[in-house]
C-alpha cells in the first residue's frame, strides 16, 4: 500500500484537520455513488479510509510513523476499515451530512513556502544487524538551495514578478454545471505552476529552479528487531523546498537479507542441525551456531530425527524492546554413505541385537504442527 501521507498529499506533521480534509476529498472522489459500482473505485475508497483511520488516531499514527504498516500490528486494533461496509460506516460517521457533498468550495491558495519532495533510499541489512541494531552513514543525492540566487531562481539583481495569468494567486478556477449543481474546481496555474510568480531572468547556476543537486551525508540509527517490512522516516532530511521552502523527509526502506543458515519467523529462528546416529541414540551436548556466535545444546538420549529442540533467547529481539526470541533447532540424523571396515563390523553387530523398528512412528501433531507450536512458544 502507498505511504499514507503521500496518499493524502499532506506533510508528515500535518494536523488532524488537514488529514480529515484530505480524506474527505479522496473519499468523495472514490465514493460508490459517484463511480457506478466500479470495483477499482471501491478498493481505493477502502484504501483511503484505512489510511484515515490510522492517521486520525494519535497512538496508531505514532506507530505508523516509526515502523510503517508493519508496526500497526503491535498497537491496539482500533477502528480500521477492513471491508467496504466498514469504510462506508467511517465515512458516514464523520461526514454524515450532505451539504456540498458533490461540490468543491473555492479555497484560498496555500500560503507559505512549498515543502520539498521526500527522498527514498534502500538500506541493506543482515540478521546480525537486526540483533543489536546498527548505525550507518549514507551518502545521498538531494536538492539543496542554490547559493548563487538565494533559492529565488532569479539572477542576482533581478526580481520575480507577479504571474499575469493568475494575478499572483497561483490558482485557476473552473466553474461547471452538472445535474448535481454547480461545481467549482481549483487547479494550480499553468503559467507559474502554482507559485504566483514568474521569473524573466533565470539564475545561471540553477536555471530558475532555485535548487541544485548535492551529495549529503545522513546518519541512520536502526533499532534492533527490524524486518524488511519496516522503514525509518527522517523528517527534514529530504529535498529542499523551492523558493526557500522547508525540506521534505527521507524515507529509509530497510532490506534485511535472507540468511541461508536460518529461517526467520518474527523474533524466532529455525536452524537445522545434522547429527550422527550415535548422538541421537546416546545423547550428546553440542555447539550450535547462532546468529551472533554459538550456544551449547543438550541432545537427550533417544532423540528422533526431525525433533525440535529450543535454545532460549538466541533468536532475534522483538521490535520496540522486550525479550529476545528463541532459536528452534531441528535435529536431522546424518546417515554415512561410506563405511570403513571397522564401522561396518560394528553396525552389523548393533543390528544383530537391536529391536525391530515399529511399523510407523506415531506423531499425532505432525512436523509442521510442532514447528508452529515451537514458534508460538508452546
Amino acid at each position: 500500500m502507498a505511504d499514507f501521507y503521500e496518499l493524502f498529499r499532506v506533510r508528515r506533521d500535518a494536523s488532524a484537520e488537514d488529514i480529515k480534509k484530505a480524506y474527505r476529498k479522496l473519499a468523495l472522489q472514490y465514493h460508490p455513488d459517484r463511480n457506478e459500482g466500479s470495483k477499482e473505485a471501491e478498493e481505493r475508497f477502502k484504501q483511503v479510509t484505512r489510511a484515515y483511520e490510522v492517521l486520525r488516531d494519535p497512538d496508531q499514527r505514532a506507530l505508523y510513523d516509526r515502523y510503517g504498516e508493519a508496526g500497526l500490528a503491535r498497537g491496539p486494533a482500533g477502528a480500521q476499515a477492513h471491508d467496504f461496509s466498514d469504510a462506508l460506516e467511517v465515512f458516514m460517521r464523520d461526514f454524515g451530512g450532505f451539504g456540498d457533498l458533490f461540490g468543491t468550495r473555492a479555497g484560498s491558495r496555500r500560503r507559505g513556502p512549498t515543502r520539498g519532495q521526500n527522498l527514498r533510499v534502500r538500506l541493506p541489512l543482515t540478521l546480525s544487524d537486526v540483533v543489536n541494531g546498527v548505525r550507518r552513514t549514507l551518502k545521498i543525492q538531494a536538492l539543496d538551495p542554490c547559493d548563487h540566487c538565494g533559492s529565488s531562481g532569479a539572477e542576482p539583481g533581478t526580481e520575480p514578478r507577479s504571474c499575469p495569468t493568475c494575478g499572483g494567486t497561483g490558482e485557476e478556477r473552473l466553474v461547471q454545471r452538472s445535474v448535481f449543481g454547480q461545481m467549482v474546481s481549483v487547479h494550480p496555474c499553468r503559467t507559474c505552476r502554482g507559485e504566483g510568480l514568474v521569473i524573466e531572468s533565470l539564475c545561471r547556476r540553477c536555471h530558475g529552479e532555485g535548487l541544485v543537486r548535492a551529495e549529503i551525508e545522513v546518519e541512520i540509527e536502526v533499532p534492533p528487531g527490524v524486518s524488511s517490512e519496516n522503514f525509518i522516516t527522517m523528517r527534514g532530511r529530504g529535498n529542499a523546498g523551492p523558493r526557500g521552502g522547508p525540506r521534505g523527509d527521507l524515507i529509509v526502506t530497510l532490506d534485511v537479507a535472507d540468511d541461508p543458515r536460518f529461517v526467520r519467523d518474527g523474533a524466532q529462528l529455525l536452524y537445522e542441525l545434522p547429527v550422527t546416529v550415535g548422538q541421537t541414540v546416546l545423547g550428546d551436548e553440542v555447539e550450535v551456531l547462532t546468529v551472533d556466535g554459538s550456544a551449547r545444546l543438550r541432545i537427550p538420549p533417544g532423540t528422533q530425527s526431525g525433533e525440535l529442540l529450543r535454545v532460549r533467547e538466541q533468536g532475534l529481539p522483538e521490535l520496540g524492546g522486550g525479550r529476545r526470541g528463541d532459536q528452534i533447532v531441528r535435529v536431522t540424523v546424518w546417515i554415512p554413505e561410506h563405511l570403513t571396515t571397522e564401522q561396518e563390523r560394528l553396525y552389523r553387530a548393533i543390528r544383530s541385537v537391536e529391536d525391530e523398528a515399529p511399523e510407523r512412528i506415531v506423531d499425532r501433531k505432525g512436523f509442521w504442527s510442532r514447528v508452529k507450536e515451537a514458534f508460538g512458544g508452546g
